[in-house]
């Protein structure tokens, strides 16, 4: 039986699940989820270590990539051991206050991400519009505080979420839909008014994924007329081919993100598992793909790697 707090009923655990109706089968569903993680780990480490060996890359496009990689390994990280213990170990239950930490985790990361793209996002566009400049603007000292500025942004948007669930009491049934906790996800569990709740979730989605969304759309906008202004083909390929690795990055990241924001929001009544497979899609892939895509697309990570091999 759940244990409650007498004073502010909240539940001593959470109870962790996944993928409804396949309980049976979650041994072999952690297969691929493992293959997921040790590519994640292997592919972002080793991005991370490329770019770190090598001086010539010492450069703000792979600097801002060293953040992106950092970050996947953060959004892996955080969802790491409650998966596996879910799915290896059948250990379904976590401690409240453990399941608001890996929330505040999980949803920084996200946010982190949102800006670390962005930061990309103007790296192409300075590298495009305005290319003589581009070694004055991007310094290093400028391009670390533009990383404490995502991590000092995304801490503060995320910070009232656990706030706001504390304050909520919990008197029913305290079974998760995922195998991690989310914000969307624990606070429809309440047994109080979540308006507040549910105000600033949307606010916070806005304030961070819908500027971070628009002001990206717009300097590809910008980024698109400065190319299609070049006179020479061949310099137009090259500077699209730039943008490449970037643009699949940002795909991949907020077409799930928007799915997820939907559904959870207006789609109360589609079936659980799309729920699940969709938040899966959103937290599982892009660390995955992510390492994949620059490797295949930036010359010299390629490079990198294969040297690395051949050795």
């Amino acid at each position: 039986m759940t244990d409650f707090n007498s004073t502010n009923f909240q539940p001593a655990t959470f109870q962790l699940s996944w993928f409804p109706g396949l309980g049976a089968a979650n041994h072999w569903i952690s297969i691929p989820f493992c293959v997921f993680y040790v590519t994640a780990m292997v592919g972002n480490c080793t991005v991370l270590c490329i770019i770190w060996k090598d001086r010539r890359l010492h450069q703000p496009m792979y600097l801002f990539l060293c953040m992106l990689s950092i970050n996947d390994l953060g959004v892996s990280l955080s969802t790491l051991p409650t998966v596996l213990s879910t799915f290896c170990f059948d250990v379904t239950d976590v401690a409240f206050d453990a399941c608001l930490a890996q929330m505040f985790f999980i949803h920084s990361f996200s946010n982190m991400g949102s800006g670390i793209l962005l930061a990309m996002s103007f790296d192409r566009f300075v590298a495009i519009c305005d290319p003589l400049r581009y070694a004055a603007i991007l310094t290093n000292p400028r391009i670390v505080r533009i990383g404490l500025a995502i991590v000092i942004r995304s801490f503060g948007v995320v910070l009232p979420l656990p706030i706001l669930i504390k304050r909520l009491p919990f008197c029913h049934a305290q079974a998760l839909s995922h195998a991690y906790c989310l914000h969307s996800d624990v606070m429809r569990l309440a047994c109080a008014d979540i308006t507040v709740n549910n105000i600033y979730g949307l606010c916070a989605v806005l304030i961070v994924f819908g500027i971070d969304l628009l002001l990206i759309v717009i300097s590809y906008i910008l980024i698109m007329m400065t190319i299609f202004s070049l006179a020479s083909g061949g310099r137009r390929l090259k500077a699209l081919n730039t943008c490449v690795s970037h643009v699949c990055a940002v795909l991949i990241f907020y077409i799930p993100m928007i799915t997820v924001s939907i559904i959870h929001r207006y789609g109360e009544n589609s079936p659980p598992l799309v729920h699940v497979l969709l938040s899966s899609v959103y937290l599982f892939v892009p660390p995955v793909i992510n390492p994949i895509v620059y490797s295949i697309k930036t010359k010299e990570i390629r490079k990198s790697i294969l040297k690395m091999f051949s050795r």
